[in-house]
């Protein structure tokens, strides 16, 4: 569906990119009815789902300016090009737009975090505790509305949360 920027021509085609970049990452997108004569609503649709498809996959896989013309290999270079330019431009803008998106899947965001070490000398059962505790308090916000979350943890617990936390990295590098 790529062959359908064909249609538009060549100089024309930053303005186009960058506007389909603009919808990308939240903004207004291009209008149909500023492009109709060129193309039916159906070829709009398809040609705007597959630049915003091809935009998105290059930028998520950070792939380099020549894996971008192998992906259009269908178009002659001066529109190629022009793409190429889009994305590289505004690569950095489409990758934080493409995060949030990811981000914004979770109803419940973490936004920030505070800890505080404290040794517990005594208890109301123990003269002698002696227990080093950890009070970590989380600021989320869930569906827009913001709520904090205290945790006091031992050393063991803390053990625990700093393995899982390790564990997940791990994974998140994984797809990377």
């Amino acid at each position: 569906m790529i062959k359908l920027l064909d249609k538009l021509p060549p100089e024309e085609c930053p303005k186009l990119m960058h506007r389909v970049v603009d919808g990308v990452c939240g903004r207004s997108g291009p209008r149909q009815t500023d492009y109709g004569d060129r193309w039916s609503l159906t070829e709009w649709v398809e040609l705007m789902n597959t630049l915003s498809s091809l935009i998105r996959f290059a930028v998520g896989r950070g792939c380099s300016d020549q894996e971008i013309q192998e992906l259009l290999s269908d178009l002659d270079t001066a529109r190629a090009e022009a793409v190429v330019q889009c994305v590289r431009s505004r690569f950095d803008e489409i990758r934080h737009a493409l995060v949030e998106r990811t981000n914004a899947i979770s109803s419940t965001q973490l936004q920030d975090f505070n800890w505080q070490l404290k040794l517990a000398l005594s208890s109301d059962k123990l003269s002698a505790l002696n227990t080093p505790l950890l009070n970590l308090s989380l600021d989320l916000k869930e569906n827009g509305l913001k709520r904090s979350v205290n945790i006091e943890m031992n050393k063991e617990e803390l053990q625990t949360l700093i393995s899982s936390l390790e564990a997940a990295n791990k994974v998140v590098l994984q797809l990377k």
